[in-house]
């Protein structure tokens, strides 16, 4: 088995060139879905002015178990993809785009990735946007760099009955980020399920288009 299965992978592009871009945002598919099927999400939010990036995962999903599972249990495949993420920022960091002009935008197993990585690399964002998902570590897992978002814009959105995404593991990552120095909005919809509303699209695209 390979250690690094999503490497070589293809990354979608979507609008202006980074270099010319206000905005660059990478955008991390769910299990089972593609680069293009979050690209149509980030269509919805309809930000001008800006770069999208999607890397597709190998096979559709970028750990095999729920990230509720040991981290273990989903490994190489989640070093792996946050390893996609970190190669994507640090190339983006290398044509002088700095974390500032990057925002990180996902959706279920794509938000999970997007705010674990955002934690484990925790600095100043344009923004950050999860939509039903949570940090993957265990709430109490020691970060790296406390404060270190310096104000970073968090949206997490989710329901309160999501059958992937236990309420107290958002809280707890809602937590989680504002003790790393972010500003939170943390909304929870009664009764949604596992999708996105319409209220979590104008909150993206309110966000992103203040940055």
């Amino acid at each position: 088995m390979t250690t690094d299965p999503h490497r070589g992978q293809p990354i979608r592009h979507r609008g202006v060139e980074p270099a010319a871009a206000r905005l660059i945002v990478v955008c991390v598919h769910g299990r089972g879905a593609s680069a293009a099927d979050i690209l149509s999400v980030a269509d919805e939010v309809r930000a001008t002015d800006v770069a999208y990036l999607a890397p597709e995962a190998a096979g559709q999903t970028w750990y095999p178990y729920s990230f509720l599972a040991p981290i273990e249990d989903n490994q190489p495949y989640l070093d792996s993809a946050l390893g996609v993420l970190a190669a994507i920022v640090d190339d983006l960091r290398a044509q002088q785009i700095p974390g500032e002009r990057v925002a990180l935008l996902g959706f279920s197993q794509g938000a999970c990735l997007a705010l674990e990585f955002a934690a484990r690399h925790a600095q100043r964002y344009a923004a950050i946007v999860a939509f039903s998902g949570a940090a993957i570590a265990l709430p109490g897992t020691q970060r790296i760099h406390p404060k270190g978002m310096l104000g970073t814009p968090v949206f997490l959105g989710c329901s309160d009955v999501d059958p992937h995404i236990p309420l107290a593991r958002v809280q707890e990552s809602a937590e989680l980020f504002r003790a790393l120095g972010a500003t939170v909005d943390a909304r929870i919809y009664p009764g949604m399920g596992h999708t996105i509303n319409a209220d979590e699209l104008c909150a993206a695209r309110l966000l992103l288009a203040a940055r």
